[in-house]
């Protein structure tokens, strides 16, 4: 099969315990279809609001903050026999992420990232990409903890 043949399969990483999982399965996937990952990252200059100005920014450290946090992430997974391209990309998430559902046959997001909501069981950027992706998309949510009475070997399924 060749690289254009191949089953794209973008998948947003973004450091979160979930984008970690995300890009497990991704890669995985691939594996199984003999497909490729491409490993999205987005970054973003902070916002400045008032009373704010007194901060020195570095506008140099962001870029190479989300490529380091991505090497890691990418190191972190078995990636043998798997075609992965690592990007890292400015722009808000969502943004960044339906661009790559362009090019891709399945978009693959954790549930939640880095967001402030942290009682809603899917974060705004994987609802928006569930809504507006140009190519299918799979969320990826972590394993429930065990419940107390599953801690004894016993599990009702």
């Amino acid at each position: 099969m060749s690289g254009e043949d191949r089953f794209r399969i973008a998948v947003g990483v973004d450091g979160s315990a979930e984008s970690q999982i995300a890009l497990e399965w991704a890669v995985t996937e691939a594996r199984l279809r003999h497909g490729q990952v491409r490993a999205v990252t987005a970054w973003e200059y902070p916002p400045q609001t008032a009373g704010m100005e007194a901060m020195i920014w570095d506008p140099q450290v962001f870029e190479p903050a989300a490529r380091k946090m991505q090497t890691a992430a990418l190191k972190s997974v078995d990636t043998e026999s798997v075609p992965v391209i690592g990007d890292v990309v400015q722009g808000p998430a969502v943004t960044v992420l339906l661009r790559a559902s362009k090019d891709a046959d399945l978009l693959v997001v954790g549930s939640r990232g880095y967001g402030g909501f942290t009682g809603l069981l899917l974060g705004s950027v994987s609802t928006q990409a569930v809504h507006h992706a140009d190519c299918p998309v799979l969320v990826v949510r972590p394993r429930p903890k065990a419940h107390a009475h599953e801690t004894d070997g016993h599990h009702d399924r």
